[in-house]
């Protein structure tokens, strides 16, 4: 199956152009390589929450993708406006996977307990919010990658029993 994702930077700096986005290439890298999906979407926008929820609904409502990433904006910072902005375009949360991702970042680095990030699902859509650092984004998606095609089956409609 090839999940159609979609990959969404929330950074002050990546959207005037002042910081490469390298945690968007890790996500691309490790959906394209591990996951066997598609990028069908990328897009980087300010740690404005109207405008993290726009690109999200667009993402889910108009490109249709299986899965959405985040990067960026999920810690204590003002600015780090993420995960509110999801929790007003999702429609249910899938705590457990969230927790996954904290439990196992906590094992190499305590600080991954001030991540904020949520998972949840818009239609037939899941949302991921992930660091905003390469190394965050790596060993977030390693606690959970193995359990994502069975979730993306279970909320596109097509898992069966």
């Amino acid at each position: 199956m090839i999940w159609k994702t979609a990959i969404l930077t929330a950074s002050d700096k990546g959207a005037r152009g002042e910081r490469e986005d390298t945690s968007a290439q890790v996500i691309r890298e490790l959906v394209e390589e591990e996951l066997g999906g598609e990028i069908i979407e990328y897009r980087i926008v300010p740690d404005e929450p109207d405008e993290i929820i726009a690109a999200l609904i667009e993402m889910t409502d108009y490109f249709h993708a299986d899965l959405v990433f985040t990067t960026g904006g999920t810690e204590l910072a003002i600015r780090d406006v993420t995960p509110e902005a999801t929790r007003r375009v999702i429609e249910r949360e899938v705590p457990g996977m969230a927790e996954a991702m904290r439990f196992t970042a906590m094992q190499k680095n305590p600080a991954a307990m001030l991540f904020r990030g949520i998972v949840g699902i818009r239609g037939r859509t899941l949302i991921v919010n992930l660091p905003g650092t390469p190394k965050g984004v790596h060993e977030n998606l390693a606690a959970i990658m193995d359990q994502l095609p069975e979730a993306l089956l279970m909320v596109t409609g097509q898992f069966r029993l």
